[in-house]
């Protein structure tokens, strides 16, 4: 008999992270990952794969190795591991074998690693702060006050930023030598060396409006030095970029709209100095970027035969697609899942990329991109999914107030329509945020435990289209709320959702809408609300992005725009809450700070309403996906138990 999954999956599941194919695409690094019971920390090796038979074997002996890149030159595999002091290095093995070499020994550690065209040097990222600790230093005995001179003096995921900035440092292979590149106000990222290895472009937010707004650009540095030249005038922002084979121009993910970011909605551009950039894609798809810096750009590579080859997402779902540079011919190679990392080959003849699914957690592909025929490399989870399957997916689309709104649902196993079940409507984050065709771990817990769960796409979410997207600014908890409200309206029409029996959650922006809808609508029977946005207000002042996040979703400033911040507040309706609320939040979280969870918990709890607030020490925003195992695995199972214990009974 098959068994549900359950929070144990924490433990239970092996991730596979970072693929980085071989310049001449027969060899495949990649991390394996897991989560070691007895010591509740995470195990990360380097594997190595032949891609014709699929064979693996361990390359790396570390405990916490990770972010592969083979050599251009294919001799040697560069990868990540901490120091002695806990602190991100770059290491270097050759791949014939031999013995792992540290190259550098940065105080403030390293990401984004770049080889050089000629695989004598490395480009990276790393920390620069102009007033750290001493080495050694005891807070006890002698602690030290912090300044802050900005507005952005801290970062979720990072703590106290002060006045430290991310540069970019190249470092030589032979010498270890390393030399910083940048310097100055603004946190560069992503740096890609040009063909001939003459400079270094990255991105950066080196705007002198980087405090209030939330752009980014091209910048190109030389190799060896000197002066930073911005090259993506007239964009907005820029999350992805690929140099031109010639090195005359680049391919990047980028927008030209200040109000639709290039983390969102991201279109493909060409740009050259002393020209306006060039779009070559619509907006029916968005190119995939990263965030820097937890989140790296995934790889663009741009051939000698004018093809760009990248990952997009486009209604939920993702694909490799291909553009080109000089006609702006778009072609879809593949698709389905969600894709978020790939690695092409020398010529970008093949890929890998990862991609989770409805019934995966993650696994790698082999995709000829001429063909676009697919190959599955890794199945580390097959044991696991054999014994406790995934739920099954449905989506569905209805019209409502001018937009088709997109919802996808999940079923229980041995589903049996002539039943009925209770139902969790989950809400995901952002407002830009998006539900694909993939894994969600809190969604599989629910719907394999006998719940069906509803998640909707409203307008404000990613993939969708510019106009879709936007459609949601100056207006949570308006059209966003009953956009939601009309898909679980439509669900409750089938006979086998009791509509006595219905659960809501959502995290972040879901955290947000799902305390809103309690505020408005009572009939769910219990809310489990993850660090939420409940006041407005004073979220403006205490977010790490609360002024430039928050003037472009919710209206301007606070002084001039207080009226709307309070109506749009979930706080405000507070006095209308019936429906029992669990409340869980990161002590450490900087995006959404918890004093929005204390604020609404205090106001229920004088108002005499049921509610339970969990705080999870240590934790930022992102716990839930990369904080401690136990603490995720405790999230897991007390939003289990808070609808196990006031959605199943109808009493």
């Amino acid at each position: 008999m098959h068994s549900a999954i359950t929070p144990e999956l924490v433990y239970e599941l092996v991730s596979v992270i970072s693929p980085s194919v071989s310049p001449d695409g027969k060899r495949l690094a990649f991390v394996r990952s897991h989560v070691d019971r007895d010591s509740a920390e995470t195990r990360s090796q380097i594997m190595l794969m032949n891609i014709s038979s699929n064979e693996v074997a361990t390359f790396t002996g570390g405990k916490s190795d990770s972010s592969p890149r083979f050599s251009p030159d294919g001799c040697y595999l560069a990868f990540v591991r901490p120091d002695d002091a806990g602190k991100p290095q770059i290491w270097t093995m050759p791949t014939n074998g031999g013995e792992a070499y540290q190259l550098t020994g940065i105080d403030g550690g390293v990401t984004d690693i770049a080889w050089s065209p000629d695989s004598g040097a490395l480009a990276f990222v790393s920390d620069v702060d102009p007033d750290p600790a001493p080495d050694n230093h005891d807070p006890k005995r002698e602690p030290r006050v912090s300044i802050a001179r900005r507005i952005r003096y801290r970062a979720d995921g990072l703590g106290w930023r002060g006045d430290a900035f991310r540069h970019i440092f190249v470092v030589n292979l032979d010498s270890g030598e390393t030399r910083q590149l940048t310097d100055g106000e603004g946190d560069d990222s992503a740096p890609i060396w040009s063909p001939d290895g003459s400079s270094i472009a990255f991105i950066a937010d080196r705007r002198p409006d980087r405090e209030t707004a939330s752009h980014s650009d091209v910048y190109v540095v030389p190799a060896s030095g000197g002066r930073i030249e911005s090259m993506s005038q007239g964009l907005s922002s820029v999350a992805s970029l690929c140099w031109s084979p010639s090195g005359d121009a680049m391919a990047v993910g980028g927008s030209d709209d200040d109000t639709a970011g290039a983390g969102w909605q991201s279109w493909l551009f060409i740009i050259e100095r002393e020209r306006a950039p060039r779009k070559l894609t619509d907006d029916s798809i968005t190119v995939a970027g990263g965030y820097a810096p937890l989140v790296p750009a995934p790889e663009m590579h741009w051939g000698d035969d004018g093809q760009i080859s990248f990952i997009a997402d486009a209604k939920g779902e993702s694909g490799i697609y291909q553009a080109d540079a000089d006609t702006g011919d778009v072609r879809k190679v593949t698709g389905g899942g969600l894709m978020s990392q790939v690695s092409f080959d020398g010529d970008a003849k093949t890929a890998v990329v990862l991609t989770t699914s409805p019934d995966s957690a993650g696994d790698l592909h082999y995709v000829d991109i001429t063909s676009g025929a697919v190959k599955q490399l890794t199945d580390f989870n097959s044991a696991y999914f054999e014994e406790r399957p995934p739920a099954k997916l449905e989506k569905f689309t209805h019209s409502r107030a001018g937009f088709e709104i997109q919802s996808r649902m999940l079923f229980p196993p041995n589903f049996d329509p002539a039943s009925s079940y209770p139902l969790v409507l989950d809400i995901h984050g952002g407002p830009h945020g998006v539900f694909s065709d993939s894994f969600s771990a809190q969604q599989q817990v629910l719907a394999t435990a006998g719940y069906i769960v509803l998640a909707v796409n409203p307008r404000g979410s990613s993939t969708y289209g510019t106009d879709f997207m936007k459609a949601v600014l100056c207006d949570w908890g308006g059209e966003d709320y009953l956009d939601i409200m009309s898909a679980v309206d439509i669900v409750c029409e089938r006979g086998y959702v009791d509509e006595s029996r219905l659960g809501i959650t959502g995290y972040s922006y879901g955290g947000f809408m799902s305390s809103w809808i309690i505020g408005q609508d009572t009939r769910f029977k219990a809310a489990v609300v993850g660090a939420p946005c409940i006041n407005l207000s004073s979220m403006y002042g205490t977010s790490d992005i609360g002024v430039r996040f928050g003037e472009v979703q919710w209206g301007g400033n606070r002084w001039d725009a207080l009226d709307a911040f309070l109506e749009h507040s979930p706080l405000t309706y507070a006095p209308n809450v019936e429906t029992p609320v669990l409340l869980m939040h990161g002590e450490a979280d900087h995006r959404c700070p918890i004093e929005q969870s204390e604020q609404y918990f205090v106001t229920l709890k004088r108002l005499g309403k049921e509610i339970e607030f969990v705080r999870f020490p240590d934790s930022s925003h992102g716990f839930v996906r990369t904080g401690h195992p136990k603490l995720r695995k405790e999230y897991l199972s007390r939003l289990l138990g808070w609808m196990n214990k006031h959605v199943l009974s109808t009493e």
